[in-house]
């Protein structure tokens, strides 16, 4: 990465315009050509700088609920734990710990019991029987940028 790959990360990672050529502003920004902007956000995103560019929302304005959710996985069981809870499209993302926990992941659906009777169906499909959901009372968002 060089100086131009830091400046266009420090634009895209929270305030992406939204308009109808994105990069042709990055690039008005930042003296460069548009298909300058382009290679470079390729670039990084084939070497693994870059995981995805998308929108963020929040989910409660939407009206739905989110959960944190714990597991104790086996190791053995491990790689079929996480391709099914992969499998549910309201997870976003899911890693691994060092903790008797091994295994935590966010869930996202319309309501609670929907998220329940998920982990219940994980818990029988997988056979791991601890697994916690693990809702959050009061919300704390905080913004996180890193600069570049």
């Amino acid at each position: 990465m060089d100086d131009i790959d830091s400046k266009i990360l420090n634009k895209i990672q929270s305030d992406f315009p939204i308009v109808k050529r994105p990069f042709l502003d990055i690039a008005d920004q930042l003296h460069i050509s548009e298909s300058d902007v382009i290679d470079r956000i390729a670039h990084m995103k084939n070497s693994g700088i870059i995981r995805r560019i998308g929108g963020n929302f929040h989910s409660s304005k939407l009206g739905f609920v989110s959960t944190l959710c714990a597991a104790k996985v086996p190791e053995n069981k491990l790689d079929i734990f996480v391709k099914e809870v992969n499998s549910f499209k309201g997870v976003t993302h899911n890693y691994i710990r060092a903790n008797s926990y091994n295994l935590w992941f966010t869930f996202i659906a319309k309501d609670m019991d929907t998220i329940e009777r998920s982990l219940q169906g994980l818990s029988e499909t997988t056979g791991v029987k601890d697994i916690l959901n693990l809702p959050a009372h009061k919300m704390f968002k905080i913004k996180v940028d890193f600069d570049m």
